[in-house]
């Protein structure tokens, strides 16, 4: 079981008792995690729910909060065989309207019994909206789990005190390879103190397990409220299975791990992953797909990448022709980006990466220079090489195609930081200048700044890390940051900015969008 706050601990037995018999006696469904809105676009939106036993998801939504001539949804039946989580995809829904859902669980009885009803809202994006979101990453890492003395992840609070109308998830949902213990040692000798769960207790190998950080997170009020008032769109990074994995990953040393097979890791993460995440599944031919295209009409195309699963082995990145060890987006997914970007209409393109371009990012902690890369750089500022190739590939495609307005949301790093890729310093310069932004963590360890490989020529506009020589601090240390952007209707422009743990912005920039000649129209 897992700690309760001090206050709990004063309910007395006989209230305990009465509470046990009470939720017994009325034998409903109960829906503790509550639930979850994903991938709103053209009219359409995922709703993510769980129940604790075999049952039905029912739904309805209207545009009011009195749920006037609401419309009714019989959802799929929640099993043992996906953890009792389920999705039903909401179509032919009104753009530009507060859309308001109420969600309740009917058991597979004769007596049909339901639960109490979870209600949510969400806004669907329409023609005459400004479109104002959200991003980070990087949840439950480094042991810094629940801490109700703290307030929880109350960075999910301040996500949703700004009134986004959707976020984006990139990456490190969990960490499943990093046990939360009940009590750690923070800076300053102050003590953090965890809800801990059996799940999270040891890293995650078991399917239960993997499931069970899942849980975890959502045992956090904040993150409750969030979800079901906030739109979400996943995608994942290495810490949803483990650290920094890819085909060159090895467990034979880490006594932490009984199962060794990476594959076999890879397998059940991934089933939790789709199980807990409000991700539209892609199509039968493919539906473990995460990279996709969330549209929101005229201003804004969000693209969103899988920098874990097509990548080759991490090796020292230095090859260099491209291979099949090079791969990072791999040929298919590239050969997507390039075309959706190319048929893209709207004004600002948002490529949503789980990793950044020009920051060095080691995967040997031994030996210097590093002998396996984890990301894009190798820590050699010479021209493209390694994985830098495709990614050197996919900028020139956009420079020759004329394709404007691209910006890069990322995580991962565990520090804020604004990167401007300037060609006039880079080693392989052909492409246009873009800009890269980087917020997280959400509720992790705070860690960097990490040194930049000129390959693309990065300039360190803004970064807010820890300072020189510590590593690994608490959220008591206020460095957690998110991301807000701000796309303005009438201006076309785009504003940027990283906020800390209490929603005060530490780094503001407005970009204005490009306008396109109509000869270079594709």
């Amino acid at each position: 079981m897992y700690r309760v706050n001090p206050l709990l601990r004063q309910i007395t037995a006989v209230a305990a008792l009465s509470l046990t018999v009470n939720i017994a006696s009325a034998d409903v469904p109960v829906m503790e995690q509550g639930i979850q809105i994903g991938d709103v676009t053209d009219g359409r939106a995922i709703i993510w729910s769980r129940a604790d036993r075999p049952s039905r998801m029912m739904l309805e939504y209207a545009l009011d909060e009195e749920f006037t001539n609401p419309v009714q949804v019989r959802g799929p039946y929640a099993t043992p065989e996906s953890d009792f989580t389920v999705k039903q995809d909401l179509t032919q829904l009104p753009a530009g309207k507060e859309i308001y859902v109420k969600v309740w669980f009917e058991d597979l009885t004769n007596n049909r019994n339901q639960s109490e009803p979870v209600t949510g809202h969400f806004h669907t994006i329409g023609k005459h909206d400004d479109i104002h979101f959200v991003w980070g990453g990087d949840i439950g890492g480094q042991g810094w789990g629940i801490n109700e003395d703290f307030g929880g992840m109350k960075i999910f609070e301040a996500m949703r005190q700004v009134g986004p109308q959707f976020y984006i998830e990139s990456g490190d949902s969990i960490y499943a390879d990093g046990p939360i213990q009940e009590s750690v040692v923070a800076e300053n000798g102050e003590i953090w103190t965890n809800l801990v769960t059996p799940e999270v207790s040891k890293v995650a190998e078991t399917l239960d397990e993997f499931r069970g950080r899942y849980k975890y997170n959502l045992l956090d009020e904040n993150v409750r409220r969030f979800n079901a008032q906030v739109a979400q769109i996943w995608q994942w990074d290495d810490h949803e299975v483990a650290n920094n994995w890819s085909d060159s990953k090895d467990l034979l040393g880490d006594s932490r791990y009984v199962v060794k097979d990476v594959p076999l890791l890879v397998a059940r993460a991934t089933q939790a992953f789709h199980e807990y995440a409000p991700l539209r599944p892609h199509d039968a031919e493919e539906p473990l797909r995460i990279y996709r295209k969330i549209s929101y009409g005229d201003l804004l195309d969000v693209f969103v990448l899988d920098m874990r699963s097509y990548r080759g082995p991490n090796t020292d990145n230095l090859q260099p022709v491209e291979s099949a060890e090079t791969a990072f987006l791999g040929d298919t997914q590239l050969a997507w980006l390039q075309q959706e970007l190319k048929k893209s209409r709207a004004v600002w393109k948002v490529i949503s990466a789980d990793m950044p371009i020009g920051l060095n990012i080691s995967d040997d902690y031994v030996n210097n220079p590093p002998q396996r890369w984890e990301a894009i750089a190798n820590g050699d500022d010479g021209p493209a090489a390694g994985r830098e190739l495709e990614i050197a590939r996919l900028l020139s495609f956009i420079k020759h195609k004329h394709i404007d307005n691209v910006v890069w949301l990322t995580a991962d790093v565990h520090y804020a930081a604004a990167h401007y890729y300037n060609p006039k310093i880079a080693a392989s310069d052909d492409f246009s200048p873009f800009w890269e932004f980087i917020s997280g963590p959400l509720n992790a360890g705070s860690f960097g700044p990490n040194s930049t490989d000129g390959t693309f020529g990065p300039e360190v506009v803004f970064s807010m890390a820890p300072p020189a020589g510590q590593a690994n601090l608490s959220p008591y240390a206020g460095l957690q940051f998110f991301g807000e952007v701000h796309i303005d209707k009438r201006s076309k422009a785009m504003t940027v900015e990283l906020k800390d743990i209490n929603g005060d912005a530490v780094f503001s920039k407005i970009l204005s969008a490009e306008k396109k000649n109509k000869k270079d129209q594709h």
